[in-house]
């Protein structure tokens, strides 16, 4: 007889996984601290124009959104002429400035000659106020501006 019992089969050794719940919640952690949940609401109309040359932006972080229009369903109260929103709040022309000063301040500064600036301009937006939006771009330097169409795409350079 032999001392040692030689394996009756091929089985693999189990597997341990007690560490899996603690990888899951550490990918689970990760995943909510680094996604962003929302973008801006809008409270304006925004019924973009429609154009059939357009240009697709490359990258997305370097664009600073301003948007103009009336005041959607639920901001009546603000009134019916259009307005400019910048991030999540109605704001003036004069406002511009600033917030493109701090739009700047939030980026490294090796890509402040890359920021784009690109209007989501309803429609039926007065142009006059998109011609003061331009002029208060035009004093901060902000130069390089696209318009959203309808598709999403951008197009034009002012």
């Amino acid at each position: 007889m032999s001392k040692f019992n030689k394996k009756k089969s091929g089985d693999m050794p189990a597997v341990n996984t007690a560490s899996l719940p603690d990888i899951v919640f550490m990918l689970l952690f990760f995943f909510m601290v680094a996604t962003v949940m929302r973008q801006n609401t809008l409270k304006i109309a925004n019924n973009l124009p429609f154009a059939d040359q357009v240009e697709k932006l490359d990258k997305k972080d370097l664009v600073m959104y301003i948007y103009a229009g009336q005041p959607s369903q639920n901001y009546k109260q603000y009134g019916t002429e259009a307005r400019i929103q910048l991030n999540d709040d109605f704001a003036s022309v004069k406002d511009i400035a600033a917030f493109i000063a701090q739009e700047r301040a939030s980026k490294r500064e090796e890509l402040i000659p890359f920021l784009t600036t690109a209007l989501k301009v309803d429609g039926d937006a007065n142009m006059g106020l998109i011609g003061d939006i331009k002029q208060e771009l035009r004093k901060v330097n902000a130069l390089k501006l696209n318009y959203t169409t309808k598709k999403g795409s951008v197009f034009g350079r002012d």
